[in-house]
């Protein structure tokens, strides 16, 4: 078994370094938003809170949805950021599940700003999950939280697409934006991502989907689209936060269901699935 330092793993004063939480603060269903500034909008939709912490970019509300215990954690923007909240996330958690609200911009014409993506994967272009897999490792969301999103987008009358989406390791060249200071190296990335049918391009996903999957948890993404990369439009106002809004109706019912079914007898998520298909015949 490896050693590990406390130089390996700091605490202060038995918390996690960077998010300051320890065993019992985080329920085991989580949802990941980046901005910290969401974390308000999420856990106001709570029924009730029992904890808030913020330390960094940091901040934790964990408290009660609808009879489910559930945490809400703002990673801040990048893999980089969600290697350290997973790393840390890991070792106060049993067996967690993780969903993503987030952000992105669209790369198909058929998506509409202010839709839903629900992703099955993520094209990794970024390097941070590169320190734990081979480069070719594919990045790929839990079949069963991609059910559960795209159940709850059904549910809720939202808009929504499923598809691939990519994780670019920034904000402006990494996505192939043009700049007017800086020289961009590859200027037809959001075409290339285009031809290869890519959803949507965003920062986080990729790095959620590989570490969840090699510790064996469950975790996926759903992001509103704030940029057609087509046209070149942004999402701003009113219709901003009204797409984030969706967004997170649509994680928190999410994880609901799939707290839901857990907690029915027999538990079995791919059982009820397989219920839904045999009574609706094939989902597209």
């Amino acid at each position: 078994m490896t050693d590990i330092s406390a130089a390996d793993a700091p605490r202060t004063g038995g918390r996690q370094y960077h998010i300051a939480l320890e065993r019992g603060e985080l329920a085991e269903h989580i949802l990941l938003v980046g901005d910290p500034g969401r974390v308000a909008k999420v856990a106001e939709r709570f029924d009730a809170i029992e904890l808030e912490r913020t330390n960094r970019e940091f901040a934790t509300v964990t408290g009660t949805f609808r009879g489910m215990r559930v945490s809400v954690i703002s990673t801040g923007i990048g893999t980089d950021n969600v290697e350290i909240v997973l790393a840390e996330v890991m070792e106060i958690t049993d067996q967690a599940t993780l969903i993503r609200i987030g952000s992105s911009g669209a790369l198909l014409p058929e998506i509409e700003m202010g839709d839903l993506i629900v992703s099955i994967g993520a094209v990794r272009l970024e390097n941070t999950s590169d320190f734990y897999v081979h480069p070719g490792y594919p990045a790929i969301a839990h079949r069963d939280v991609v059910w559960a999103l795209e159940a709850a987008c059904r549910k809720l009358g939202v808009r929504h697409h499923v598809g691939m989406t990519a994780t670019a390791s920034g904000f402006y060249a990494p996505q192939g934006r043009a700049m007017r200071t800086l020289p961009v190296r590859y200027p037809d990335l959001a075409e290339e991502l285009r031809r290869q049918r890519v959803a949507n391009l965003e920062m986080e996903s990729s790095a959620l989907f590989v570490l969840a999957g090699l510790a064996g948890l469950r975790a996926g993404t759903v992001c509103a689209a704030y940029a057609q990369r087509v046209d070149g439009t942004f999402l701003e106002g009113a219709a901003k936060e009204a797409a984030e809004a969706r967004c997170i109706d649509v994680g928190l019912a999410g994880v609901h269901l799939l707290w839901e079914i857990e907690h029915a007898e027999g538990g079995d998520p791919h059982a009820y699935w397989s219920s839904l298909i045999g009574e609706h015949g094939e989902q597209r």
